[in-house]
């Protein structure tokens, strides 16, 4: 009995360790429901390096299925200029590259003097007699309201003043750190990194680039980060770390996002509402010959149906200690079965002895 029952232990001492594990540990249980949640937003934290584009021409923009926009976004995003070592550049001070004046020009009366009345012309842009542009960025976004492309910024006095095209001579070999988040509804969409102003033109979403005077943009990126919401225990973001490096003239590149609404509930209760995705990604070379795609990086993203929950519970004592009673009776269930078909051997095999029939 003794021994069968030693050897009942020794098998059975994995399973105590195993439940031990599970008590003192949380499980996670996971559901899949139908999200029917509505008017929500969707929060997407980004992070990436262009080694290729330097800042000055870098816009961000987003727009979903719903008909909202959000053009050249400034809000809440950071851009850190980059050497072509990936060293972070920096700042320029006011002045440099362009002579500051403190006074704009008077454009009125056929001569050119200094005045705090100033009004600046939009160069035909205006929407009506009492607007000015009395610089550089009001000029091009009067072009942009209108749907025009101001093709010769060296003609624009406003953008002479300010350097405009000798800045972004003096950035030329630089790149651009830009990170930061969106708020967008919660519904499919994309946002993209695309050089130059943007602009909507007979309804088609198009950028100004014929101001920067360049036939092709290097689009190399690196993601350093990119997570739609908040991050919770075990998440991977597939995007993490990827880079790619452009090897033909120009295009575009397109990463086409399927985005899980995730809610993860730890032990203590605490819930955190975000999101899982996968993703796939696809190179659009700008081919002669067909109308020339815009050049930039594209996030396409759509949102699943269903909702994935994750909750974390521990197994209750009294669940553990059902677990430990039916090992130990199980402990002894089996070493009564090995001790009796050990102790009938035995006495079988020693009457057979004692009759001599044994051999």
């Amino acid at each position: 009995m003794h021994v069968a029952f030693t050897w009942s232990l020794i098998y059975s001492y994995p399973y105590f360790l195993l439940l031990a594990g599970l008590y003192l540990h949380a499980v996670t249980e996971t559901k899949l429901v139908v999200d029917t949640s509505r008017g929500e937003t969707l929060r997407i934290n980004f992070d990436v390096t262009f080694p290729a584009l330097p800042c000055s021409i870098l816009s961000l923009d987003a727009m979903d299925i719903s008909g909202e926009q959000h053009l050249d976004v400034k809000h809440d995003i950071i851009k850190k200029r980059i050497d072509a070592h990936g060293n972070v550049i920096e700042e320029r001070q006011d002045g440099i590259g362009a002579p500051k004046i403190e006074k704009p020009l008077q454009r009125h009366g056929g001569r050119l003097e200094h005045n705090e009345t100033y009004c600046g012309s939009c160069y035909g842009a205006e929407a009506s007699d009492d607007d000015c542009c009395n610089s550089c960025e009001e000029v091009r976004e009067a072009y942009r309201k209108k749907g025009w492309a101001l093709s010769n910024v060296d003609l624009v006095d406003q953008c002479k003043r300010e350097g405009f095209l000798q800045r972004i001579k003096e950035e030329e070999g630089e790149g651009c750190n830009i990170y930061g988040f969106l708020e967008v509804n919660k519904v499919a969409g994309n946002f993209h990194f695309a050089p130059g102003k943007s602009f909507q033109q007979s309804n088609v979403h198009v950028h100004d680039l014929l101001a920067f005077q360049k036939d092709s943009f290097n689009i190399s990126h690196k993601i350093n980060r990119v997570a739609f919401g908040d991050y919770f225990p075990g998440v991977v973001n597939p995007l993490d770390g990827v880079q790619w490096t452009q090897e033909t003239p120009s295009g575009m590149y397109q990463y086409f996002i399927k985005v899980v609404p995730t809610v993860y509930t730890d032990v203590s209760g605490h819930t955190i509402q975000s999101n899982q995705f996968s993703v796939t990604e696809h190179f659009r070379s700008a081919e002669a010959g067909r109308l020339q795609s815009l050049p930039g990086v594209f996030f396409f993203y759509d949102l699943s149906p269903i909702k994935v929950t994750f909750t974390e519970e521990h197994v209750s004592f009294l669940h553990f200690l059902t677990n430990v009673c039916a090992i130990v009776g199980g402990v002894f269930t089996v070493s009564g079965i090995l001790d009796s078909f050990i102790y009938h051997g035995q006495r079988a095999i020693k009457k057979k002895m004692e009759i001599g029939k044994f051999s």
